[in-house]
Formats: structure tokens, C-alpha cells, sequence
């Protein structure tokens, strides 16, 4: 049976990633990417297709829809100006710009911004939200479909320090996680006109993680949010709720999946299974040795990589959480890993990108790069292409 399980969860994380990258940490959500030809030695001389200039600040990720990297900003004294940019993935130029005035708080702490989550697309529309929960969608050429100001819906929905909770798409519904010290919530958006199917109060707290899409019972998509709770399991469409795990989570790093098997940044790392008989679950293992710092865990190669508070990047066993190398590399670390199936790329706050070999016994640095700019936000990869973002510039390596 343990050589079974072992084959299962190598296949599940070696499942071929879209050549899209749909959404924060990917359309799989757990960071990975099948892009074998990606470089491995990044260089700003030999491999960088182009550097491009952004219209503000911003620690939303890269999204890739076909040729096109879309991406949000915030710009002016208060960053009230927000920006909706879609970028010709080939050169770097603009294909078109959205502009719109916030209606929310703009209130944040100086490290992070309002263009802080990450916007989601399901291949024609994308769907941006800021930090001031102005929450906006467009399709691909930048046609306004409809937009919500929530805190106009709900005005105490707000934290001092800035929301930066990222979107996720399942079934037609948009899942935005408004959870804060007051007015605290979840809520399901239709797709397709921009109201709300469901809203479900939440446990109050500042949260900066980002709901999670996974596969349950019988193939059905399913969000896990997480709070300082635990994570809650319920459906997209409805917001009914199918399960709980009650032990409390991280208000920071958020959730990976691997198949059923959910990693939950709890008392270290916590690994959950979603069990298909009752739509339950159990709980697999638990590893105080495991546990994330700001970074989220990303998985490739049939194992789960986390990158601690110490700046230690650990490889671990996803069967049975064994620890099989730890390796310390440079930080501090904002911004989560990405990850093929034989390599990780990790880019610092103070822009040193470092690639980690995944392949041998234990983990080894093979390339660095200092791109001199701060970065908070995670890389993206679509067409065997690395894209960064800081404030300032998108980058974009190979392809």
C-alpha cells in the first residue's frame, strides 16, 4: 500500500501544468509548472528577453493567458489610482491599460501596497481585486464587464495593514476572501454578472492567505479557506460547507494542494486528506519541522518544499512528512517559490533570485541573479518563460 500511495502522489504532482498560469501560485495552485526547457542559469545578459516599466507599485503576481501577462498596480500619494495591465508576453509592450479610482480604504502599512493580490482568469475574463476591495472584471482585451466596490457593501470590511488576499475561480464563481479584524467574511461572486451567490461571516482576524481550489469526492471542484481557525472546505457556487479542520492555521502562508491532499500551514505543516466515501476527511501527518514562514509551499517532483523564517528551504516526503534535505539560502523571503519538475526558483526581498536543483540528494543553488529592486510578490511560469515583478519592473527570463 505505501508503494501505491507513493506512486499516487508522484503522479498527482507531476500532472502537467497549463502552459496558461491562471492565477496566484498557478492554475494548480501549488506553484508548479511542466516547463522543461525553462533556464536554469539566469542571467540579464544571455536569457532575459526584456524588462518592462510599471505604472506603480505592486505585489500582485504575473498572470499568463495565452500571449498575454496580466498584472495590477497602484499609483498616486494615496494609491488611489488602480491599474488593470495586460502585457504582449513576445516584447514587453503594452497591449492596454484599465485605470480606475478606488472606492475602498487605500490605508496600508509602507511595505505592502494595494495592488497586492493577484488577479485570477478562467481563460476569457479576468478578474482583478485590490487592497481597498475594489473588485473588477474585464475580458481579455480590457472590455469592463462589471464591477463591485465591497467597501461600499460592507464598510468595515478593512484591516490598518492592507488586505492582499488573492481570487480563485471554481465553477463559474469568483471566491474573494475579505476577512479582517471587523467586518469579516467570504464570499462567492457569479462570473458571469457580478453578484453575490453567497456570503459567510468569518472568524474576525487580519488574513492574508488565499482560498485554495481542489479536487473532492467524485472529481468536484471545492475551495478550502483558510483563517486562524483552520480550513474550511465548502462549495463554490453555494458556500455550503462540507467540512472543517478546526486546529487553527497560518493568517500568512496559505494552503498547497496535491490532489486530495491538502498541506495546511498548522502547527508546522499538517497534511489532510479529502476522503471520497463521506467527503470528510483525515488527517495524514503533522511536522512542527515544517512549518513556512511568509512564503507558501510548492511541490514538484512527488515532494513538498518549504522555505522557513530562518531562510531554509526543506525537502520533505509528502507520504509521511520525513525530512529528506534542508538547504539555507539567502533572504528574507516574501514572494513563494515556483517549481519545475527539476528545478526551484526563489527570488528574495532584496531581488537575489536564487535556482535550487531538485534532482540529487540534497539541494544545491546553481544560479543566482541580483535584479537590485525589492520583491514581494511570486513569480510566474508560462511557455518555459520565468516571469518577476517588483514595484517597478516585470522581467521576463527564456521562453
Amino acid at each position: 500500500m505505501k508503494t501505491k500511495f507513493t506512486l499516487l502522489l508522484l503522479c498527482l504532482g507531476q500532472l502537467p501544468a497549463d502552459a496558461d498560469w491562471t492565477a496566484f501560485r498557478g492554475s494548480s495552485g501549488n506553484g508548479f509548472a511542466d516547463a522543461p526547457k525553462l533556464t536554469t542559469q539566469i542571467d540579464d545578459k544571455k536569457n532575459l528577453a526584456w524588462k518592462k516599466a510599471l505604472p506603480g507599485r505592486g505585489l500582485s503576481s504575473p498572470v499568463v493567458v495565452g500571449d498575454r501577462i496580466f498584472l495590477t498596480a497602484s499609483s498616486g500619494p494615496q494609491q488611489k489610482r488602480l491599474h488593470v495591465i495586460a502585457i504582449n508576453a513576445k516584447d514587453g509592450s503594452t497591449s492596454w491599460e484599465r485605470q480606475f479610482v478606488a472606492t475602498g480604504r487605500t490605508v496600508c502599512h509602507t511595505k505592502t501596497c494595494i495592488a497586492a493580490p493577484t488577479t485570477v482568469s478562467d481563460g476569457k475574463v479576468i478578474c482583478a481585486q485590490f487592497s481597498s476591495n475594489d473588485l473588477f472584471c474585464l475580458d481579455l482585451d480590457g472590455n469592463l464587464k462589471w464591477l463591485r466596490g465591497l467597501t461600499s457593501d460592507y464598510p468595515n470590511a478593512a484591516n490598518s495593514l492592507g488586505m492582499s488576499s488573492s481570487l480563485v475561480i471554481a465553477n463559474g464563481a469568483v471566491v474573494t476572501q475579505v476577512e479582517n479584524d471587523a467586518d469579516s467574511f467570504t464570499a462567492g461572486i457569479d462570473l458571469a454578472t457580478g453578484k453575490t451567490l453567497w456570503r459567510k461571516a468569518r472568524p474576525k482576524g487580519a488574513n492574508w492567505t488565499s482560498p485554495s481550489v481542489y479536487k473532492g469526492a467524485k472529481g468536484k471542484d471545492l475551495i478550502a479557506l483558510q483563517s486562524k481557525a483552520g480550513l474550511l472546505i465548502v462549495e463554490p457556487r453555494t458556500g455550503k460547507e462540507l467540512w472543517n479542520y478546526a486546529d487553527g492555521a497560518s493568517t500568512i502562508p496559505s494552503t498547497t494542494v496535491m490532489g486530495r491532499d491538502l498541506f495546511v500551514p498548522s502547527k508546522g505543516l499538517t497534511a489532510l486528506r479529502s476522503r471520497e466515501d463521506d467527503g470528510g476527511h483525515t488527517q495524514l501527518w503533522r511536522q512542527n519541522k515544517l512549518g513556512p514562514g511568509t512564503a507558501s509551499p510548492v511541490v514538484s517532483g512527488g515532494k513538498i518544499y518549504v522555505v522557513n523564517n530562518a531562510n531554509v528551504f526543506t525537502c520533505a516526503n509528502p507520504a509521511n512528512g520525513e525530512l529528506l534535505w534542508r538547504l539555507r539560502l539567502k533572504g528574507p523571503f516574501s514572494g513563494s517559490p515556483v517549481a519545475t519538475k527539476t528545478h526551484a526558483y526563489l527570488f528574495s526581498e532584496k531581488g537575489l533570485g536564487q535556482v535550487v536543483d531538485l534532482t540529487g540528494k540534497e539541494g544545491k543553488v546553481v544560479s543566482t541573479i541580483e535584479l537590485d529592486e525589492t520583491i514581494l510578490g511570486t513569480p510566474a511560469i508560462s511557455g518555459n518563460a520565468l516571469y518577476v515583478r517588483s514595484d517597478g519592473h516585470l522581467w521576463k527570463f527564456g521562453g
